[in-house]
């Protein structure tokens, strides 16, 4: 594979893992594990959380296995 494809293969696994973040904190505050700001206790952002976290971890889970074809 070309370098320039590398690059924007990790970049897509950065992305994902930032949203796998982003979307751990969403539910925890979600299910007021997390607690200090007005999300906290809604359901809401608690399944928003878990739909970040799922697209965060395929992207990366395809990004890593569509790299390792190639």
């Amino acid at each position: 594979m070309n370098e320039g494809g590398g690059i924007v293969r990790w970049t897509i696994v950065v992305g994902g893992l930032l949203l796998d973040l982003l979307g751990t904190i969403w539910l925890l505050q979600g299910l007021n594990i997390l607690a200090g700001s007005p999300m906290t206790g809604d359901p809401f952002w608690a399944v928003a959380g878990l739909v970040l976290i799922i697209g965060g971890t395929l992207m990366v889970a395809l990004s890593l296995l569509r790299g390792s074809r190639a």
